[in-house]
C-alpha cells in the first residue's frame, strides 16, 4: 500500500505534515511558528487538527497509529496517554504508573520527547512533578497555549 503525505498550515500556529499508509498514521509532525503550507481542507483528519488548534473539543482516539517501532512499554505509555482526557494533565510518574511501570517516569519522558504523533498522542498533557515541564523545540509557551485550549492553566 502506498505511503502519502498531506501538508497543511494553521494560521497563528504553524505547519503540519501527516504521513499515512491507508488510514494508518505513520507520522504527524507539527512545526510551530512556521507557516509555509495552505490548509488542506479536503482531508478529514487535517480538518480535525485545525479544529483542535481552534479550541474545539476534538478527540483523536479513533486514529489508527503505526506502533510497530514501539517496545511493549512504549506502546503501553502511548495507549495510556491517548486515554488522558482533554483538560486533564498527568505527571511523567503518573503516566508510567498508569502504564503499569511506576518506576519508569524517564521512559514516559522519552516517549514524549520522541512523539511521532503530534496532538494524536497528547504529550502536552504530561507535566513535570513540580511544574509544567518542557515541550521540546516548541517550548513551554506552546505547551501552555495548547493546555489553555483545553482549559488548563499552569
Amino acid at each position: 500500500m502506498r505511503v502519502f503525505e498531506t501538508r497543511y498550515g494553521v494560521p497563528g500556529w504553524g505547519t503540519g505534515e501527516l504521513w499515512r499508509r491507508g488510514e494508518t498514521v505513520l507520522l504527524h509532525e507539527f512545526h510551530f511558528g512556521l507557516l509555509d503550507a495552505a490548509a488542506a481542507a479536503a482531508d478529514e483528519l487535517v480538518q480535525r487538527f485545525v479544529a483542535f488548534l481552534g479550541g474545539e473539543p476534538v478527540a483523536f482516539d479513533d486514529v489508527e497509529l503505526d506502533l510497530d517501532w514501539a517496545t511493549d512499554l512504549q506502546r503501553a505509555l502511548v495507549e495510556v496517554l491517548r486515554a488522558v482526557p482533554r483538560g486533564e494533565v498527568v505527571s511523567y510518574g503518573e503516566l508510567a504508573a498508569l502504564a503499569g511501570r511506576p518506576g519508569a517516569p524517564r521512559a514516559a519522558g522519552a516517549v514524549c520527547s520522541a512523539n511521532r504523533f503530534a496532538f494524536v498522542v497528547p504529550c502536552h498533557r504530561v507535566v513535570a512533578a513540580h511544574g509544567i515541564g518542557g515541550y521540546g523545540d516548541a517550548g513551554v509557551e506552546v505547551k501552555r497555549r495548547l493546555l489553555a485550549l483545553e482549559g488548563v492553566r499552569l
